[in-house]
């Protein structure tokens, strides 16, 4: 990656394992629904059932001594690697993290599922051998300060409501 190709920041997002399958209210993607502004795969009860039934295991719900080992262990990991951690916002079935780093997003990602389930297993709050995450994670490239901003705004105050159009006007 150069210099040039290097982006302001990443808006780091995963989920907890069974957390939001497909056929789900809020809609969802796959890898033929996942083109940027793209409409997502429609809500279907039955789909989502059957996904609800073919889950390995329950799905995960962070409580409160879970959440605060996981900020605790991307805050960590931050520093460790010397990324700036712009915002975190831990919920119970899902992370949002605005990151800067010269590292690609998905050893981002990788390390901070890797931490955070560690860092819960050292406290004693996750106790099973099996990982609390679903498999993979968003990884948002934000280019200008005005995208890094807008992200920044939605993990800290925007949780609840649709993602903002992070690009939008960044020619401005």
């Amino acid at each position: 990656m150069g210099a040039c190709n290097i982006p302001l920041a990443y808006l780091i997002t995963f989920r907890c394992y069974g957390s939001w399958l497909h056929g789900d209210a809020r809609g969802s993607i796959d890898r033929y629904h996942n083109q940027y502004d793209t409409p997502f795969i429609p809500p279907d009860e039955r789909w989502q059932q059957y996904n609800l039934r073919a889950l390995e295991r329950s799905p995960v719900e962070l409580d409160t001594a879970q959440r605060t080992a996981v900020a605790a262990a991307i805050r960590l990991t931050c520093e460790i690697r010397g990324w700036r951690l712009r915002a975190i916002n831990v919920r119970t079935n899902h992370v949002h993290t605005v990151v800067s780093a010269s590292s690609r997003p998905g050893l981002v990602l990788n390390a901070f599922k890797a931490n955070a389930t560690r860092r819960m297993r050292e406290t004693g709050c996750w106790t099973h051998a099996y990982s609390p995450w679903s498999d993979r994670g968003s990884k948002r490239y934000l280019w200008t300060p005005r995208s890094v901003g807008r992200a920044i705004e939605y993990v800290i105050n925007g949780q609840g409501d649709k993602l903002p159009d992070f690009y939008v006007d960044d020619e401005e």
